[in-house]
């Protein structure tokens, strides 16, 4: 008489039968896992209106206001870095319960430092938590979404994202009036509490499980996120990419995944150096330089501009599997480029000193309405379709580490550029840049709609020019 399994070896009590609404358990283990994105936003925006009175309690030159503006930066470096490894050995659920928790030291930290070094060192944990969740979260949900949906539900995560960002900034202006920073960054706790919560109720990744050799319970996951007819099929293209694959780093050189790598980087690379952060961290700051003399002001118009990227996140999730990836990405960066003409035309033409400040109000906000409804969430969709399975987790660390990286140099630079080139020029720097970003998007970035994770990694594995697929 043979041993009966064991729950877990099933992957858990209930795994093992179908579930009575695949797709709806689907969009619950999304909208938890994009809680990471939603803190994700908040870690990177809270900054925004709590830099202005930290400056002025701990007497920072621009200097020092760019290294703890950065600081987070450089612990997100560090947890894209270890966090692809972590994402292939751990899994993503499980490092994203590790990844809750790091995010709630971080808050509590920032909340405490007596001085500019603690809170330096608040960051850098707090990052390191944004690093791993800024590609993870994206990861386990294309991992978990059914073809014909995956964009719209990989794009919830940048909703959460840009949703974090405006509650960030209404918690700054909460707090604006009594100068309560600290309480800005300690607000944190709450959703990464409900995050790593929410994360002990959702299952494994399926595609990650099969990596481990863990089939009958990917079969116990599929069975609860598929129709039962899918499931056969679905299982056996996941066996088959694994097989394929090695699974080590050396493996991201290869010749067949050198076109992948190119896209994935330059598109990591072009979300940043177009200067969307720049408008994230300093949007009161550059608002003040407008005009805008009242920092509560300055914070709530930052709102309505957090407001845009919001809405048009929305727009996007909607369009991105009607429409296509290379569509909204093209249209995205020509409206980001016109945008920052007509900022950098208004700071340089002394008759529009009256009314600059609506103007540049309004320049951002179609440059942010532009980066939401393509280069936004497009990133990180491709980032997270374009790779194969046993190397998925390493790879996009690779493009999470160049995203962070060229993030890190826009935000040590930014104040330094104005002081050095101008404001005008600063922001025709950026228009230039992103008119580069707009051909490459043109020439390399692939349509990735419509197809199953595997036929993306089978059409790469080939050599083809990337525009082929």
């Amino acid at each position: 008489m043979t041993a009966k399994p064991s729950s877990s070896e099933k992957g858990g009590p209930s795994q093992n039968k179908p579930h009575a609404d695949p797709k709806g358990f689907v969009y619950l283990a999304t909208a938890i896992s994009a809680l990471g994105g939603l803190l994700f936003g908040y870690d990177v925006g809270v900054i925004s209106g709590a830099i202005l009175f930290i400056k002025q309690e701990f007497s920072l030159s621009p200097t020092m206001e760019e290294i703890v503006v950065s600081s987070v930066l450089l612990g997100s470096l560090a947890g894209a870095a270890i966090g692809g490894v972590l994402a292939d050995r751990l899994g993503r659920r499980k490092l994203l319960i590790v990844t809750a928790i790091v995010f709630g030291c971080g808050a509590i930290g920032a909340a405490l430092a007596p001085g500019t070094i603690t809170l330096v060192a608040a960051r850098l944990v707090a990052g390191m938590a944004i690093g791993i969740a800024s590609f993870v979260a994206p990861l386990y949900i294309s991992e978990i979404a059914p073809v014909a949906i995956r964009g719209k539900l990989v794009s919830i995560n940048q909703v959460a994202l840009t949703s974090g960002i405006v509650i960030s900034y209404l918690i700054d202006y909460a707090f604006a009036g009594s100068q309560a920073w600290r309480w800005m960054f300690a607000m944190a706790v709450v959703p990464a509490a409900a995050f790593g919560v929410g994360l002990l109720f959702i299952p494994n990744s399926p595609r990650w499980l099969v990596a481990r050799g863990h089939t009958d319970q990917a079969r116990a996951v599929l069975e609860k996120i598929r129709s039962p007819d899918e499931v056969k099929g679905e299982l056996g293209q996941i066996g088959q990419s694994v097989s394929q694959q090695k699974g080590t780093w050396s493996e991201l050189l290869s010749p067949l995944l050198r076109s992948a790598m190119i896209v994935g980087v330059g598109l990591a690379i072009a979300q940043q150096v177009t200067g969307i952060n720049t408008v994230i961290y300093y949007a009161p700051t550059i608002l003040k330089f407008a005009g805008m003399s009242s920092a509560p002001a300055a914070i709530l118009a930052s709102v309505g501009v957090g407001v845009v990227n919001v809405v048009l996140t929305l727009a996007a999730m909607q369009l991105i599997d009607r429409v296509g990836r290379r569509p909204l990405l093209l249209v995205s960066l020509a409206g980001m480029a016109v945008s920052l003409f007509v900022l950098g035309l208004a700071f340089s033409l002394p008759q529009f000193s009256s009314s600059l400040a609506w103007i540049a109000i309004a320049s951002l906000m179609v440059y942010v309405g532009s980066f939401a409804v393509g280069l936004g969430p497009v990133f990180w969709l491709v980032l997270s379709e374009i790779y194969p399975l046993g190397i998925r987790g390493r790879a996009m660390s690779v493009g999470t580490i160049a995203n962070w990286g060229a993030n890190l140099i826009v935000a040590l630079s930014f104040l330094t550029l104005t002081q050095v080139l101008g404001k005008p020029a600063t922001f025709w720097l950026y228009g230039g840049v992103t008119i580069a970003a707009w051909l490459f998007a043109f020439f390399l970035v692939p349509e990735t709609k419509g197809k199953t994770l595997e036929q993306i990694e089978a059409h790469f594995r080939t050599g083809k020019h990337p525009r082929a697929l």
